[in-house]
């Protein structure tokens, strides 16, 4: 990401920019509050590293500066200073400062407050991303918005309790559970791309038409590339590709597109596959019934090792009620609504 760092010492400003520079971030540099704000108003930077004591406008004046102004992305700003005292943190952080630094410091402790900062300007993008695409597939199919909801609630079930699992450990952590549930939505955005008469065909497709069918993958994954090369960085980008490109891969290697085996595909696909399958036996969809969670749990058990990775089964069986107290609510709520829409015509 590109940080603005703000300094009237020019050797402060070297200091600064070599450490960032090195640690992988595009560095651009000002001499003083009013230049910064200038330069802010490009739109470019989202993170600043200013100092506190300049001339002109300083770096307490900059930040009010910054917080009074309506920019189309939220700055995140880290104050540099000498200044230890508790009222002087205290008047920082009220200025609206997003954190406070003390010199002299440790290059490292620089970067691992801005990685902080990156973690918090991508809840900002990835949610909106992960809202806007993610309607964008829910317009094309009226069954799309019950199994989106559902399909992120078993996510996060079965990705809780694998990181409970010792050869998960360092894989699966709080970040991985809560990405997976944010961006799990997204697995099938790709069918915007599918014609109407092969995506909403109420009988079985024929070879032709579910060759047709499979293309959402490739789809849904050339959208989030291009958005990937307009964010770098993002993490959650990354495991929404991921999803979306490997929820049909199977663990024998007979999925699709890539005939991917066993630890090839990534947990998340891995995840994804099982809570994907799961909510299309058990669910009501234009061409079936549904079936029962006693019924999902017999075909899930028997493609352990075939269409699922066994862990991931295995952990489906160890929260196997959550799934169902998941299904009987949506089960509910849709039938609550069912029962309104009478009285709303």
């Amino acid at each position: 990401m590109r940080v603005l760092i703000v300094d009237d010492d020019e050797i402060a400003l070297e200091l600064l920019a070599s450490t960032l520079d090195d640690a992988g971030y595009e560095v651009e540099a000002a001499s003083d509050g009013m230049e910064a704000l200038e330069m802010l108003r490009s739109g470019r930077f989202q993170l600043v590293v200013s100092d506190w004591e300049m001339p002109r406008m300083n770096g307490i004046d900059l930040c009010r500066a910054v917080r009074r102004r309506d920019f189309s992305s939220y700055v995140y700003f880290i104050l540099v200073t000498s200044r230890e005292a508790t009222d002087d943190v205290v008047q920082g952080l009220n200025a609206g400062a997003d954190d406070f630094i003390t010199k002299p410091f440790q290059p490292s402790e620089l970067c691992v407050r801005l990685r902080a900062g990156e973690r918090i300007l991508s809840l900002e993008g990835r949610d909106v991303t992960i809202f806007a695409l993610a309607k964008l597939a829910e317009s094309r199919d009226p069954e799309t918005g019950s199994h989106l909801e559902r399909i992120r609630d078993y996510c996060r079930v079965i990705a809780r309790h694998i990181g409970t699992l010792p050869q998960y450990e360092d894989v699966v952590d709080g970040d991985y559970v809560q990405m997976i549930y944010q961006t799990s939505p997204l697995h099938d955005i790709g069918k915007v791309g599918v014609p109407d008469n092969v995506l909403l065909k109420p009988g079985k497709l024929t070879a032709e038409e579910f060759e047709v069918m499979k293309t959402h993958v490739a789809i849904g994954a050339e959208t989030l590339d291009a958005t990937s090369q307009l964010h770098p960085g993002m993490k959650y980008l990354d495991m929404a590709r991921d999803l979306v490109l490997t929820h049909h891969e199977r663990f024998d290697g007979s999925g699709y597109p890539s005939g991917l085996v066993a630890e090839e595909i990534p947990l998340c696909g891995r995840i994804l596959a099982l809570a994907d399958v799961y909510d299309a036996i058990t669910t009501k969809r234009v061409y079936k019934e549904a079936s029962t969670h006693d019924v999902a749990r017999s075909i899930i058990l028997r493609e352990r090792g075939a269409h699922f990775d066994p862990d991931v089964v295995d952990s489906f069986l160890s929260v196997e009620n959550e799934f169902v107290t998941i299904q009987k609510k949506f089960s509910e709520r849709n039938a609550s609504v069912a029962d309104m829409e009478p009285a709303l015509h």
